[in-house]
């Protein structure tokens, strides 16, 4: 009688960790991982581990923030709206992921006569490498929807790189950072880490067939009484099976033996205090992805570590978020932003991009605001507001603004600007798109008379901070911009200045209350005008309002708290029902 042999298999974790990366002689692709399918490997461990699949998402949502701007967007809006039109929010973000979580990602580019006209996302996944030329270079990406699953039948689709495509039709941008030894794919940064996403959805599979079978253990049934044919060992082991098991798991292991003598038994090594195990071993799990992902802090993934209140909390991610701003986060916009800038080069369009932050809480204690760090993202628009003062503007006159005559004043010098215009007509000139800064587009406050053309615009004042200085008030004394009294009543709509509200409120007035409360900056107003003949192509230079008066331009009013420090402002400055902070 033949010798029955056991059938078993050891699982290896580490070697499902290194992708295989094979030329093959007749394909011309290069094939990635087992099976030619290691993009789904990382798929498959994004979604078995609840860990990993954490840590990607929010990631790759610090990564996109609150979306991509361009610091120059107010001196190149045309270039800043190509910009908009081609890269598309959900491209983007699917474009993000893909990196994050494959290591790898990639944009179609569609030109029509050399000139770009659509970039979209393309499942990195779905890519395979083309064969490198001479030089080291990749000519081209091979595409096939399920690569595990091609055939010797399907037709493999060859997309020209970025750069080697004809000047109408499609290109494939692939973003691969550089790692030595890796010329064709580069793995996940957090590919040290994957044994133990693959550990921790195993310990979830079995818990969860462990808890299915009623946590009952691994039985043994023997029969003793003579070895039948394997055709009769099979009949009887599926007949005991679909009596005594469950769909989830097998949990019985049948032996024929020749006499009870020769009966299988099972040497068990027992498991001391089996709960505690399986927590070590999810925390080791956590722990180790936390750390290939160099997540500065659990609780920037919504992990609560033991002890510490909700204050000691608060400045742990605080801290750890401006650490993993800087070291982690600030990389992958980098790499991105690189990819952009190629892709927008092509039109001749250079913009200085950036994401803008995406912060996981708005860090303020509601005790000191002077020192605290509350400024919500929307601080980030005073990057893109403004005008630069240049050498062809010569200043002749400046002062505080008089609010008792701003108002008259703006009238008239819309009035002198656009004669022929209908009320409805400058409604939808000036405010058909509030959303949009437009800081050396016409103003309401821009005229011209006869002899000259004329703008007005403001500056915070003075040009000086102290040491306790808010961040806003020294982000707009650093800048040393003009702007349009449109821009400032617009920062007004965002949280530039956040909690300086009626009530600690997002949102106030910053044309009438500039910094906030014992603030002692003020608005500064500069009236320019042409130099020469009038022409709206000209640029502008300052004049005195007593000149500007001469030449026909009316005093108009404007609130006297424009030009008050609010320092020196009834209750210092605090509004009535803001919290004062002492």
């Amino acid at each position: 009688m033949k010798k029955l042999t056991p059938d078993y298999s050891v699982i290896s974790l580490g070697k499902y960790t290194t992708p295989e990366i094979l030329e093959v002689r007749n394909k011309e692709w290069i094939l990635y991982g087992k099976d030619n399918d290691y993009f789904q490997y990382l798929i498959d461990r994004y979604t078995g581990s609840t860990t990993n699949n954490a840590i990607i998402n929010g990631i790759s949502k610090m990564i996109y923030g609150r979306g991509l701007s361009a610091k120059d967007a107010s001196r190149r809006p045309n270039a800043y709206a190509q910009m908009l039109s081609l890269f598309k929010k959900k491209d983007l973000r699917k474009f993000i992921f893909d990196y994050k979580m494959l290591g790898m990602a990639a944009f179609q580019v569609s030109k029509i006569k050399g000139v770009v006209k659509e970039v979209t996302h393309f499942p990195m996944n779905t890519l395979r490498a083309g064969k490198m030329n001479e030089e080291g270079v990749i000519e081209n990406w091979f595409y096939h929807p399920k690569w595990s699953e091609q055939k010797q039948s399907d037709v493999i689709e060859s997309i020209d790189s970025f750069g080697f495509g004809k000047d109408t039709g499609n290109e494939i941008y692939v973003l691969r950072p550089y790692i030595a030894g890796f010329d064709y794919y580069t793995p996940v940064d957090y590919v040290g880490s994957l044994p133990y996403a693959f550990l921790e959805q195993e310990i979830a599979d079995y818990l969860i067939n462990d808890t299915i079978n009623g946590f009952s253990g691994t039985r043994v049934i023997n029969f003793n009484n003579g070895i039948p044919d394997e055709e009769k060992r099979k009949q009887i082991k599926k007949d005991i099976d679909n009596k005594t098991t469950g769909a989830h798991g097998l949990k019985n292991i049948i032996s024929f033996n020749a006499n009870k003598e020769s009966e299988t038994t099972i040497e068990d090594i027992a498991l001391n205090d089996a709960p505690s195990h399986y927590e070590y071993l999810s925390k080791e799990c956590r722990d180790k992805l936390i750390v290939g992902h160099r997540v500065t802090s659990p609780m920037l993934i919504g992990v609560r570590e033991t002890g510490g209140g909700l204050g000691n909390n608060a400045d742990e991610i605080k801290t750890a978020n401006l650490l993993f701003d800087n070291v982690v986060i600030n990389t992958y916009q980098d790499q991105v932003t690189e990819v952009i800038a190629d892709i927008l080069a092509i039109n001749d369009i250079s913009l200085d991009l950036y994401f803008k932050t995406l912060e996981p809480l708005e860090f303020s204690s509601g005790v000191n605001p002077q020192n605290d760090v509350n400024m919500s993202s929307d601080v980030d628009l005073l990057d893109t507001l403004g005008e630069e003062i240049t050498d062809e503007w010569e200043l002749i006159d400046e002062s505080k603004v008089d609010y008792s005559t701003e108002d008259a004043l703006d009238a008239e010098i819309n009035e002198l600007n656009n004669p022929k215009l209908s009320v409805l007509s400058k409604i939808k000139q000036y405010f058909a798109s509030t959303g949009a800064a437009r800081p050396n587009a016409k103003s309401k406050q821009d005229g011209n008379t006869d002899n000259y053309k004329y703008k007005v615009r403001y500056q915070y004042a003075p040009l000086s901070t102290s040491a306790n200085s808010r961040e806003f008030c020294t982000k707009m004394v650093n800048a040393k911009k003009i702007y349009r009294k449109e821009d400032i009543q617009m920062m007004g709509t965002k949280a530039v200045n956040a909690g300086w509200g009626p009530k600690g409120a997002s949102t106030y007035d910053i044309w009438l209350y500039k910094g906030g409360g014992d603030c002692h900056h003020f608005w500064m107003r500069k009236t320019f005008r042409s130099k020469g003949t009038p022409d709206a192509k000209n640029p502008l230079s300052e004049v005195s309002v007593n000149k500007a008066k001469k030449d026909g331009l009316k005093p108009i009013v404007n609130d006297s708290k424009v030009a008050k420090l609010p320092t020196d402002m009834p209750n210092n400055g605090f509004l009535p029902t803001n919290k004062r902070f002492n």
